[in-house]
């Protein structure tokens, strides 16, 4: 026993004296201090961001003839200032030979461009920053609408299908009062005991090709596609007949019937 304490004490004595020596080139021998010599390699640290940009925000915008940009410069951030999600920031002018839109994109969001290639590219500040990462790809996603309004439109085709159902476009309604001079109304014929009368927004024009489509034409594809989910809304599809009202492509799977 006393030979296996005298090898332990001297061990111990060795470690102590490698450990506190201010060398940098020392190193303990692996037979010595196994523990030591077989550390785990160290990982990456865990990250909730992900590292990649945004696809849909860093694609560029391109210009078709006849379509102008025009941006109206905030007071520039410096890059490693924090600003508010509502901090108001430059206003883009958008003009066309179907109209002219604008919208403010926030304060953190950046739009350069280029002349020789008549594109403009959409950056944040910080793409570490959730938020800002998210918003990113919508106001892409805005600009690139807008030029597409304001050069070639924006259209919506709604289907009624069922027995009965039909649309016409009126001048004037009977339950409902114009909100702007020369406002037309849908009135829809789908099932009721009445006709159900709507008001078409200003800026989208409304006609019916065939008493079943009703087409939807506007500058700003929000509208058109809100006031055609407003439509569909009073006769959503079912899935037994497949009957109501449908917006462009859309379809349904039929369920098979219950039968007692």
């Amino acid at each position: 026993m006393e030979p296996t304490r005298h090898c332990m004490r001297t061990s111990q004595t060795l470690l102590r004296t490698f450990t506190s020596s201010p060398a940098r080139d020392t190193t303990l021998p692996a037979f010595l201090v196994p523990a030591l010599a077989q550390r785990p390699q160290q990982t990456s640290r865990f990250s909730t961001s992900s590292p990649h940009r945004s696809k849909i925000g860093r694609a560029p915008l391109s210009l078709p003839p006849g379509v102008t940009f025009k941006i109206q410069e905030a007071p520039q951030l410096k890059d490693d200032a924090r600003v508010s999600r509502n901090q108001p920031g430059s206003t883009v002018e958008i003009e066309g030979p179907l109209g002219k839109m604008t919208m403010q994109v926030p304060a953190y969001v950046n739009i350069r461009h280029d002349e020789e290639t008549r594109t403009h590219t959409v950056r944040i500040v910080d793409q570490e920053d959730k938020k800002q990462k998210a918003m990113w790809g919508t106001v892409r996603a805005y600009l690139q609408n807008h030029i597409l309004g304001v050069s070639e439109g924006h259209a919506a085709i709604l289907r009624l299908v069922g027995v009965g159902y039909r649309a016409t476009i009126e001048s004037s309604a009977v339950t409902k009062k114009p909100e702007y001079p020369g406002q037309q109304f849908v009135s829809l014929k789908v099932g009721y005991s009445h006709p159900i009368e709507m008001g078409v927004p200003q800026g989208v024009k409304a006609s019916t090709p065939q008493p079943t489509r009703i087409l939807l034409e506007g500058v700003e594809k929000e509208v058109v596609m809100q006031f055609a989910a407003e439509i569909r809304a009073w006769r959503r599809p079912e899935p037994y007949k497949g009957k109501g009202i449908f917006v462009n492509d859309e379809t349904i799977k039929l369920k098979a019937k219950k039968i007692k």
